[in-house]
């Protein structure tokens, strides 16, 4: 993977102002340390740096067609790509590199803006026509790499900035840095920033799926931002679905899409690595990836030093029984409050899931050792049912014949344990933006509810008048799927994009300079499950059914039939014992009155409450609250005022 990073005029006139796109260049030199390349031109002005892993040679951007006519800049790899540039070539296009950027330029001469109908991996892109003056940025299918962009007004023109980081984009020196209130409220419902909006005022994130088209000298700032659909998630109607009446066959047919999604993935010019924890989807992945090499890949195991959240065994386990020897890479409280800095800086929002510290370990190890490319398990669990309130709310829906009776039933709870709670007609309205209730409405309901909690005055009112989920731009015809498919939507929406492939996958990997690779997100893989029955997902109360099925060929049975344990830090190990000097401060009155954000009162009240409250949804709940507020604050310090606390702000 690489960073990209440009500017342009949207008259398609000006020469860039000297230095900006240099200094954005320079901010994200952490995702592409091995070289970098520019181009200047009149209206345009390109950057990439570059993580070389497919031509090592010749692979420096940017990159043109054979008259150097049509430009590009490109951050990810195209898995496909020696297929492609064959049948490029029998169509008579020249390549002089071996690299898989090359292939651009020439499908743009093919297909032009439906270029992205033909491009199958991870992605973000930015191709400009000097002919026709066109510019297209687009980005992958599930948001495995990341593309941010923002509109300003400079010395009488309209621009658009773009780049891979939030922070390249601040580097300009044209962009300040304000929050967003619209974007916390989405860390504060998803614990995730699904965008478009990010929590930086002004600058958006280009969604899964789609691209921007301009027309250099006839674009308006509207119709430069608007993003354009090439690729949604889809289900067939509810009652079409795949049955898969005969098993094995179906079983054979997603073993042979998932080895060759995997296959795919180990084409490189570096050696590949993979991540390994020890549950089935990692496990699988490392077994086909042996079977393809055929040798042990080398795997690296996370080892969270806190009981019951501890996987080294199981995954010390796995490596025993395919051959491989894993290097394991500590993580404790010590390290989570030292580090929980870093991980913010890298991560450009709030995180509230603390195991994101964890992989970022994780890649700093993968770099350490000299590897670039590591092979992960992420994507399974939003695309075949792997999280425990798809079971819970399955349950829950046998009680479905009451109308609003699962709903209420949650409710009650609430009041039993003292939890505050949201009126039933905001419920109604997430529920039918949504198409119906489902299991992440349940998970999200649970974060939701520190808005209450903890914002000041006014803007709690603020953030409970407006629901996230009518931010999300969701399928039309989303009310026609099966409701199982509906919830499964969700989580392809927001959670891999706004948080799984950003703050837990790209932003963590890449600030060691390493490339994640996901086979269970491959096109392929993709569409295979989406047309298949949920039956094959969950059954009865079996998570990811087929993949068990598939996984009981290459893995001992207690493996492939493991129960899935969420792979998360201890939340309040840092936020209930303020024993690192940053925390005490960015938490005290002084900086909440200064941010505004929070009642302060009401942050101390609930940290005293937390000490005696038992495990279970409800203490998870507030521990993920906390550590909000505190991710927020400490975000607020290092990107916006820096003046919360002793800690250095991000430079740029």
């Amino acid at each position: 993977m690489c960073g990209i990073a440009g500017m342009i005029d949207l008259s398609g006139k000006r020469p860039a102002p000297r230095g900006v796109v240099p200094r954005m260049a320079k901010a994200i030199y952490h995702r592409g340390p091995d070289e970098d390349g520019f181009l200047d031109r009149d209206g345009l002005h390109l950057a990439n740096t570059r993580l070389s892993i497919v031509g090592l040679a010749d692979g420096r951007q940017p990159i043109s067609n054979e008259d150097g006519s049509i430009w590009t800049v490109f951050n990810g790899e195209f898995f496909d790509y020696p297929e492609k540039r064959k049948a490029l070539e029998s169509k008579g296009h020249q390549f002089r590199t071996h690299t898989d950027t090359e292939i651009l330029p020439h499908l743009w001469e093919d297909h032009r803006e439906k270029l992205f109908d033909h491009l199958k991996g991870q992605y973000a892109v930015c191709v400009w026509d000097s002919k026709t003056n066109e510019v297209v940025l687009g980005r992958d299918r599930t948001g495995i790499c990341p593309l941010f962009f923002t509109t300003v007004k400079h010395d009488g023109a309209d621009w658009l900035l773009f780049a891979s980081e939030i922070k390249a984009i601040l580097a300009s020196g044209l962009v300040a840095a304000k929050p967003d209130l619209r974007g916390l409220n989405h860390i504060f419902t998803f614990f995730a920033m699904p965008g478009p909006m990010t929590v930086f005022d002004g600058i958006q994130v280009l969604l899964p799926g789609r691209y921007l088209h301009l027309k250099l000298g006839n674009t308006s700032v509207a119709e430069a931002t608007k993003q354009r659909i090439y690729w949604q998630v889809n289900y067939p109607d509810w009652g079409q679905e795949d049955y898969g009446r005969d098993e094995t066959k179906t079983v054979d047919a997603f073993e042979e899409v998932l080895l060759t999604a995997v296959q795919r993935r180990l084409r490189a010019d570096v050696p590949v690595v993979s991540y390994l924890s020890g549950g089935v989807d990692s496990s699988l992945v490392v077994a086909m990836a042996n079977k393809a090499l055929g040798r042990p890949i080398p795997t690296f195991t996370i080892s969270v030093k806190s009981e019951g959240l501890n996987e080294e065994s199981e995954a010390l386990q796995v490596a025993k029984a395919l051959g491989c020897e894993p290097i394991v890479v500590p993580c404790g409280p010590e390290e989570l409050r030292k580090d929980y800095p870093e991980l913010i800086a890298a991560a450009e929002c709030p995180v509230i899931d603390t195991s994101c510290l964890g992989l970022m370990h994780l890649a700093r190890k993968v770099h350490e050792n000299g590897y670039k490319v590591a092979l992960t398990g992420e994507g399974a669990d939003e695309w075949i049912a792997g999280y425990s309130w798809f079971k819970i709310h399955k349950v829950l829906g046998y009680t479905g014949f009451i109308p609003d009776l699962p709903t209420r039933l949650r409710r009650l709870g609430a009041r039993l344990l003292g939890q505050p709670m949201f009126p039933m007609d905001q419920i109604r309205r997430s529920q039918e933006v949504v198409g119906g209730h489902n299991g992440w409405l349940d998970c999200y309901g649970l974060m939701s509810l520190n808005k209450i909690r903890f914002f000041a005055g006014d803007l709690r009112e603020k953030m409970l008048a407006h629901s996230a989920f009518e931010d999300l731009e969701l399928p039309q015809d989303l009310h026609r799927w099966h409701p199982f498919n509906r919830q499964m939507m969700i989580g392809a929406r927001v959670m891999l994009p706004g948080h799984l492939m950003a703050s837990k996958g790209d932003r963590v990997a890449m600030h060691s300079s390493v490339e994640a690779r996901y086979p269970f997100l491959d096109e392929d893989v993709l569409s295979f499950l989406a047309a298949l029955h949920p039956r094959w997902k969950l059954r009865r109360l079996t998570d990811k059914y087929i993949e068990r099925k598939v996984a009981q060929r290459w893995l001992p049975g207690e493996v492939a039939w493991r129960k899935k344990h969420m792979f998360r830090a201890p939340m309040d190990s840092f936020v209930a014992t303020a024993k690192d000097r940053w925390i005490g401060e960015v938490m005290s009155r002084e900086s909440m009155s200064k941010t505004g954000y929070f009642d302060y009162d009401a942050v101390q009240r609930e940290s005293a409450k937390l000490a005696t409250m038992r495990k279970g949804f409800a203490r998870t709940g507030l521990e993920m609250g906390l550590t909000a507020v505190t991710a927020t604050q400490l975000w607020h310090h290092l990107y916006i005022s820096g003046d919360l606390c002793s800690l250095p702000r991000v430079s740029f």
